[in-house]
């Protein structure tokens, strides 16, 4: 089997989560499996029902509870979305240990840790865990300099005007 890898796309720019999703595509197409977990994408019912209808090839998942943006949340709310965003990345530990698909989209899961939800380290520990066969697939806008160590794939995507 291919030998998986660890990439990143980072920045500013849009297209970020569109770059992975077009990844998964590809992977699916190959009759291999994707699971998606989006952290920090709001309630975008339009997004998720479109996205619903790759399954079973791709499955994709939300564990965001909030119609708000984090940042607008009180600290009570932010306290309890929190928990909600760690359950996902929780699923997305278990998913890389049990090795439950070829390639594991994390969209969003750098601004959970901008957010210190989670730490840079957990991340780095999720990477070490990765079977190698598996491709796993972060996106988001901030990017902490040791996940960027840590990843064989780091992409940029910047708008030039």
């Amino acid at each position: 089997m291919d030998r998986g890898v660890i990439q990143v796309y980072y920045g500013e720019g849009h297209g970020k989560s569109t770059a992975a999703i077009g990844n998964a595509i590809r992977v699916a197409s190959e009759g291999k499996s994707v699971i998606i977990i989006q952290f920090l994408k709001g309630k975008n019912e339009n997004e998720l029902t479109f996205l619903s209808r790759l399954e079973p090839e791709i499955k994709i998942f939300r564990f965001a509870k909030s119609d708000e943006c984090f940042e607008a949340l009180s600290e009570e709310a932010k306290q309890e979305e929190s928990m909600n965003l760690r359950n996902g990345f929780n699923y997305g530990k278990k998913v890389v240990t049990t090795g439950a698909c070829d390639m594991l989209i994390l969209d969003e899961v750098l601004g959970i840790v901008d957010e210190k939800v989670i730490s840079p380290e957990e991340i780095g520990e999720l990477f070490a865990a990765k079977p190698e066969e598996m491709t796993l697939v972060c996106t988001g806008r901030v990017l902490d300099e040791k996940i960027r160590e840590a990843a064989d794939e780091v992409y940029n995507i910047a708008p030039e005007k």
